[in-house]
C-alpha cells in the first residue's frame, strides 16, 4: 500500500507571512476525502537523530538551530524561528527520510511536506531550515539502501542548495527546471534548465520531456520528485504561467517515466504561493495523485 508522510505539527505559527503553512493540512483533507487516501495509508514522522542532521549539515550551524540562536546561519532564513518552527522542520526532515524509506519498499510514497531545497550545509536560505531531500538521500546511502539516486526539482526557483550540497558528490544526480530569473542565486546542478518569464505548458513540458531520459541514465534507485506549485500562472512568487493542469502532466509525466524503468519516486510539496489556495492545494493534490499511481503506470508500461 503506497503511504502519504504527513504531520500536523508542519502547520505552525509564522506570522503574517506569504508561505501558507495551513496548505499540509488542507492537501490531506482533500485528498482522504476525495478517497485518493485513506487514514491507513498515512504515516506521522519522527525528527531525525542530530547524527543525521549532521551527514548534510555542519555541527556549528545545527548547533545555532537547534538552539534557536540568532546567528547569521539562522538569520539567512526568510522566517522567524521559533521552538515550534524549528521542529517543524525536524519533523518534515524526518518525514522526506520515511517516505523515501516507504518507496523503496512500495515503488512510490507521497510527503505532503518537504522539498526544503535551499538549505545550504552551513546556513538557512529562502524559507528553509533544513535540506530534508539531502539529509534523506546521504542517510539512506549511509545505510546502504541506495547507492546513486537522483533529483528532479521542478520548484518555480532553482534547487540551489541541493545543487551546493551534492555538487562533488556523482553519486546524486541533481536536475532543476526553473525560472531563471528568480531567486535564488543559482549554484550549478548537474543538469540545469533555465526557463525565460512567461514560459508556459507547451515549453516547460517540452523542455522536461527531453531532460527526464538525461537524468534516468544516470541509473538512479531513487528519484526525489520536488513538485513545487509555484510554476503556476497565478503564483505570488513565480513568473511562469503554467495552468494546473500543465502542472499535473508534468507530474505525471515524471511519474510514468520513473515507474516504466522501475525507478521509486518520492514526492514532496516544496513551494507553492498561489493568490488563492484552494489553487496550490489543489496543485499539491494532483501531485499526489500522480505519485501514488505509480504502481498502475509501471504495470501498464509492462503490460
Amino acid at each position: 500500500m503506497p503511504r502519504v508522510v504527513h504531520s500536523p505539527r508542519y502547520e505552525c505559527d509564522i506570522g503574517p507571512h506569504v508561505f501558507p503553512v495551513e496548505k499540509f493540512r488542507l492537501t490531506m483533507e482533500r485528498l482522504v476525502a476525495e478517497a485518493v487516501v485513506t487514514p491507513a495509508q498515512v504515516l506521522e514522522p519522527q525528527p531525525p537523530e542530530r547524527h543525521v542532521l549532521e551527514l548534510a549539515h555542519t555541527p556549528t550551524y545545527l548547533d545555532d538551530f537547534l538552539n534557536l540562536r540568532q546567528t547569521m546561519s539562522v538569520l539567512l532564513s526568510e522566517l522567524p524561528i521559533s521552538a515550534p518552527i524549528r521542529d517543524a522542520y525536524l519533523l518534515a526532515t524526518g518525514g522526506t527520510l520515511l517516505a523515501a524509506r516507504c518507496a523503496l519498499e512500495e515503488g512510490c510514497a507521497m510527503h505532503v511536506g518537504g522539498g526544503y531545497h535551499h538549505a545550504m550545509a552551513d546556513h538557512a536560505e529562502g524559507f528553509c531550515y533544513l535540506n530534508d531531500i539531502a539529509v534523506a538521500l546521504r542517510a539512506l546511502q549511509q545505510e546502504g539502501l541506495l547507492q546513486r539516486a537522483a533529483v528532479i526539482d521542478t520548484d518555480v526557483h532553482q534547487g540551489n542548495g541541493t545543487a551546493r550540497i551534492f555538487c562533488d558528490d556523482p553519486s546524486v544526480f541533481t536536475f532543476s527546471i526553473h525560472q531563471e530569473n528568480n531567486y535564488p542565486v543559482k549554484e550549478r546542478s548537474d543538469l540545469d534548465i533555465g526557463l525565460p518569464d512567461h514560459a508556459d505548458d507547451a515549453l516547460y513540458l517540452e523542455r522536461l520531456s527531453a531532460a527526464i531520459p538525461l537524468v534516468l541514465e544516470q541509473a538512479p534507485d531513487l528519484v526525489m520528485m520536488v513538485a513545487g506549485a509555484d510554476p503556476y500562472e497565478y503564483d505570488q512568487l513565480g513568473g511562469l504561467r503554467l495552468t494546473i493542469d500543465g502542472l499535473q502532466r508534468r507530474d505525471h509525466m515524471v511519474v510514468r517515466a520513473c515507474a516504466a524503468r522501475g525507478v521509486p519516486v518520492v514526492g514532496l510539496t516544496a513551494g507553492g504561493y498561489a493568490q488563492q489556495l484552494e489553487d496550490t492545494v489543489t496543485i499539491h493534490a494532483n501531485t499526489a495523485r500522480e505519485v501514488l499511481a505509480w504502481n498502475a503506470e509501471r504495470d501498464a508500461a509492462g503490460s
